[in-house]
């Protein structure tokens, strides 16, 4: 007996250990990231200028071009690598699914909903670029509800139809009827605003304002703090809404605060960057392949190291590091997170046992 407890303490040290040396290896990754992808840019600055520019007042153009673009858009593509990483990792763990996503079950097509009546439906003279103040807090506000919206639809979906493959179809449906919405909102905008819309679409990191910037971190970390709480909400629902209210969980309250917590931070990031797809269905199957467990005290942590490392990486390249252009942000992280998910199909097996 004694030699079993033994063998069991020294496994959950190496197992615990191996925990922390992956949060380390990730942490440390994302350090190592953020300078690089302060360092690059169309632009080629000698790193002594951005050293400079960083630590040092000087008066020239490439203190500007570090400190109001390279550093915000950085400390934006780890707060959008966060969020949608939660988000989708919330999803798959609510709805049992694999394959959930705010942007493959309509979620962040129901967010942009929400930002096409602000912008489409009042003025002509707002952009999304352009909004200041507590107009922001509309934006993200907007964005939000219709985030929240989706999600209660494809709740109610799901209670009554359990076939993955069935709710991913009318996922993809649901939010093809809601382009269709906002396409009939582009059809009757003028041509300022519909091209503007349009350059939404595609997803950016690099056009927030310092007020946007301000208003996407505090709400992030809403939803970031909001997750580290439901923690133990999330692992009795991955065995089961049944299993999770005999053993005590409130499930209703749970899938308020949880839909809260997705609609809040995917919402937040298509307000402002536009809608930017296949982290958030990516990266929680990555996390799950590195740490090797389902459970959401590793996975959350875990999860969040992992997007801000993925979209870092997704930034960088999109910058064409030595080259004058600048690939979308959307055509990068549909790139990175597409062999993911066809993997996740063809391996769906392998996964039913964590859904």
């Amino acid at each position: 007996m004694k030699a079993e407890i033994q063998i069991k303490s020294t496994i959950n040290f190496y197992s615990g250990r191996k925990v922390s040396l992956i949060f380390s290896g990730l942490l440390l990754l994302i350090i190592i990231l953020l300078i690089l992808d302060i360092f690059f840019g169309s632009v080629n600055i000698k790193a002594a200028e951005v050293i400079k520019a960083l630590f040092a007042k000087s008066d020239n153009s490439f203190e500007i071009i570090i400190l109001k673009f390279r550093l915000p858009k950085a400390i934006t593509a780890l707060t959008v690598g966060v969020a949608l990483s939660l988000s989708g990792l919330q999803m798959q763990t609510v709805f049992r699914n694999p394959m959930a996503g705010p942007y493959v079950l309509g979620i962040s097509s129901g967010a942009s909903l929400g930002v096409a009546f602000v912008i489409l439906g009042f003025s002509s003279n707002i952009t999304p670029f352009s909004i200041n103040g507590l107009g922001n807090w509309i934006l993200v506000s907007a964005s939000w509800v219709g985030a929240g919206a989706v999600m209660f639809l494809i709740m109610i979906i799901s209670s009554r139809i359990k076939d993955i493959m069935t709710i991913l179809i009318l996922g993809i449906m649901l939010s093809s009827g809601i382009s269709a919405i906002v396409t009939i909102m582009q059809y009757f905008s003028n041509e300022t605003m519909l091209k503007s819309y349009v350059i939404w679409t595609m997803g950016s990191l690099g056009n927030l304002t310092a007020g946007q910037l301000n208003v996407l971190m505090i709400s992030v970390s809403v939803g970031v703090i909001l997750s580290l709480f439901s923690s133990k909400m999330l692992n009795a629902l991955l065995l089961g809404e049944n299993y999770a209210g005999s053993i005590g969980l409130n499930v209703r309250l749970a899938r308020i605060l949880i839909f809260a917590c997705t609609s809040i931070l995917a919402g937040s990031v298509t307000a402002f960057c536009g809608p930017i797809g296949f982290i958030g269905i990516a990266v929680p199957h990555i996390t799950r392949i590195l740490f090797k467990t389902s459970d959401h005290k590793v996975l959350i942590p875990g999860t969040i190291l992992a997007g801000g490392v993925v979209m870092l990486i997704s930034d960088i390249i999109s910058q064409l590091p030595g080259s004058e252009s600048v690939l979308p942000i959307n055509a990068v992280t549909s790139l990175i997170g597409i062999p993911v998910v066809i993997w996740v199909i063809l391996r769906n097996r392998k996964y039913s046992g964590l859904f």
